[in-house]
């Protein structure tokens, strides 16, 4: 029986942990073109909200696939679950700015913890919240390559185990593969 997924929760590396610094490096391409194909089937399948937590990297650069994937099907929604308010306070003005590009076109935007960052703990509760209202979680991670995913991985892992929660991972052999059909549309769209 194939489990009805109406909302996922997505998560990964952050831009720093995959070593990209800017909007401009082609790893994003194959992210998010990995990122579109797992959507796509999903939306066949009932997809309705993709959730993130607005972290810089795999989440943002989902948003924007949701973003795209809306016009082809309108009724995808994105919802944004901040840890806490202003997230994006002390980051430097132009990834605030792609952040707030992102925010302002969300369905949805709320922080789970209503005030400034206090603690670590913050990130939990969200991650916890998260997991409790989304069905399953989609997360760009290679077990090899350890990074900020592991916590959040390893919560779902255990709601998984009780059987009431599905994990998807896109690993780094994923993103080479998206990385080839990539290249390989990009010859045949050349001839």
């Amino acid at each position: 029986m194939v489990e009805l997924v109406k909302t996922i929760l997505l998560s990964g590396y952050k831009s720093h942990e995959l070593g990209i610094w800017d909007q401009k490096h082609p790893g994003i391409a194959v992210i998010k073109h990995a990122l579109d194909q797992r959507f796509r089937a999903m939306i066949d399948d009932g997809l309705e909200w993709v959730i993130i937590g607005g972290q810089p990297g795999v989440e943002l650069w989902g948003a924007e696939v949701v973003f795209s994937l809306k016009e082809v099907f309108p009724d995808l929604k994105l919802g944004v679950l901040t840890p806490f308010l202003e997230q994006e306070k002390n980051w430097k003005e132009e990834r605030q700015d792609y952040y707030n590009s992102i925010i302002d076109r969300a369905d949805f935007v709320d922080a789970v913890s209503k005030k400034p960052y206090i603690g670590p703990w913050q990130f939990k509760a969200r991650d916890e919240f998260s997991l409790d209202n989304t069905d399953a979680l989609l997360l760009i991670y290679d077990e090899e390559r350890e990074g900020s995913p592991k916590f959040l991985k390893a919560a779902a892992d255990q709601r998984a185990e009780s059987g009431d929660y599905i994990v998807f991972s896109v690993s780094m052999y994923d993103l080479q593969m998206a990385a080839e059909d990539l290249q390989e549309r990009e010859r045949t769209d050349f001839y």
